[in-house]
């Protein structure tokens, strides 16, 4: 069985970083609440405890019983659960005379194996408005910064297992040997073997299929995203000829999309039935403008076609999606999930009609870790590197009225761009690009012509997992190119102009 490292999470916006470093030391995490209770089992080798925007003084701050905890498995505190671990223990937190934020370099006064094959003064990144002023009694400091005194500190006895403390934040970039802290606590004092790999999870997830399904039949909906793709081809190896696809052109795809995405279906050899119901959705979206009712029909529409293509299909027992770690976090998190920003562009809800079992091969995994698990499927690279597309796709890409003459334009303008990128070699150093259309037309010049045509705006960022993104910063020579071709080949665009907005304040998409 997969070794496993939990998580405890306390609201910090870091606890997706721990959980990334811990995965790339090649061993299973999972992430839970701080109030769900701790199921120790063989496979659970040890507990990080997160940070949290909370002060541990503060009257309804998180806590956890981090004595208990120590009872049956090896436990690190982060920042926050570092202070927690100090309090509740017998020491004393105070809140800073001034936020502890930014780079520092760690002094280490006690060699542990935490803290083994650090550089002298090795760079940490605090972020911190309480201190811990006193540690418990039968606990000693490690490590120090120049405004830190109790930087890193650890129990000395009085404890079944080991018990340490980390007042920075190892799990970020600007901790610059913070990962190796984390692999020696997962490998040095929690003892795993770190063999979690994508050869590994197809082998357990392909068994665990067959067992969850035996010989009963799934469905499943595929966008030709990396996704869902990676999970239906998982299925499928685990039940073959059993699993059915269904792929249904909304409307909305890119240019020639369609067509492309079912061939390289046909290749993998997936079972999947196209659906071309273009009219239908451009029927129901016509005179709409509001990007939420936008949504809202498209999701909807979506449902009605997969519901009427299931139903004609005998025997369907089971619904398989292409659900990942993010989405999951996202709905267990300790407070509940985030304020909604805009509806999830991922299909809503079924129809209360369909009672089927949920099959969700990749929930416990992040988009970089599903895209080494497709590598290792042989799902072609350039599936497998294709930038995220929402799911109501070019409808929120064009603010206003949806028509068909709209979407032709933005399909070829939107081909220009993307084409662009990959002939330059800039595709794979984005994390997503695409054309939006605007609702407003201006005047221009063509030959001997005014021209009154719309503006298109291009949007490229760059980014790790989509959570925050910078746009990028492309060549403006490239920019001038993709701004000439795009004048010249799509009559009805005189104007292009480029989106230099980063998120937050700005999201991705426009709508």
């Amino acid at each position: 069985m997969t070794e496993k490292i939990l998580i405890l999470d306390f609201g910090s916006q870091y606890t997706q970083l721990i959980a990334r470093a811990v995965r790339e030391a090649n061993v299973y995490c999972e992430i839970a609440p701080y109030h769900k209770p701790v199921v120790k089992d063989d496979t659970l080798k040890g507990i990080i405890l997160s940070g949290s925007p909370f002060s541990v003084n503060d009257e309804k701050a998180p806590v956890v019983d981090v004595e208990l905890l120590t009872k049956s498995l090896p436990v690190l505190g982060i920042c926050y659960g570092a202070q927690l671990t100090a309090k509740q223990l017998g020491g004393r937190v105070e809140k800073s005379e001034k936020r502890e934020y930014g780079r520092a370099s760690l002094q280490i006064q006690k060699t542990d194996i935490l803290l083994n094959g650090l550089s002298e003064k090795s760079q940490v990144w605090m972020s911190h408005g309480d201190s811990i002023l006193e540690l418990p009694q039968d606990f000693e400091i490690m490590a120090v910064t120049d405004s830190i005194p109790v930087a890193a500190f650890r129990a000395t006895g009085g404890y079944s297992n080991p018990l340490y403390g980390l007042q920075f934040h190892p799990e970020v970039y600007h901790s610059t040997e913070g990962k190796k802290i984390i692999k020696n606590f997962l490998m040095e004092i929690c003892g795993c073997k770190a063999d979690w790999t994508p050869a590994s999870f197809v082998n357990e997830t392909v068994e665990s299929l067959k067992k969850q399904i035996g010989d009963r039949k799934v469905i499943m909906a595929l966008s030709g995203g990396v996704d869902s793709t990676v999970a239906a081809t998982l299925i499928h190896r685990a039940i073959g000829k059993n699993l059915s696809g269904i792929f249904v052109d909304n409307g909305v795809l890119r240019k020639d999309e369609f067509q492309q995405v079912l061939d390289t279906y046909n290749t993998i050899g997936l079972n999947v039935k196209g659906v071309d119901a273009r009219e239908h959705f451009y029927t129901k979206l016509a005179g709409k403008s509001n990007p939420e009712e936008k949504r809202k029909i498209i999701g909807g529409t979506f449902i009605e076609v997969f519901d009427r293509e299931a139903h004609a299909i005998e025997g369907v027992e089971l619904l398989g999606q292409g659900t990942i770690y993010p989405d999951v976090i996202e709905s267990i998190s300790v407070h509940g999930p985030s304020v909604t920003i805009k509806s999830h562009h991922n299909v809503g809800g079924l129809p209360d009609t369909m009672k089927l079992e949920l099959v969700e091969p990749l929930r416990y995994l992040f988009k970089d870790e599903v895209r080494r698990v497709g590598a290792e499927l042989g799902i072609p690279a350039e599936l497998l590197n294709r930038h995220p597309f929402p799911g109501p796709g070019l409808a929120i890409r064009i603010l206003g009225e949806v028509t068909e003459e709209k979407v032709d334009l933005l399909q070829r303008a939107d081909a220009i761009f993307i084409g662009g990128l990959k002939e330059h070699g800039l595709y794979d150093k984005v994390w997503q690009a695409g054309a939006i259309l605007l609702p407003v037309q201006s005047v221009g010049v063509m030959g001997d012509e005014r021209t009154y045509e719309f503006t298109l705006a291009l949007r490229a960022v760059t980014s790790v997992d989509g959570m925050t993104a910078d746009w990028a910063h492309l060549p403006y020579e490239f920019l001038a190119h993709i701004s000439n071709e795009i004048i010249n080949k799509v009559r009805g665009i005189n104007r292009v102009v480029y989106d230099i907005s980063s998120k937050p304040p700005a999201t991705i998409e426009w709508e």
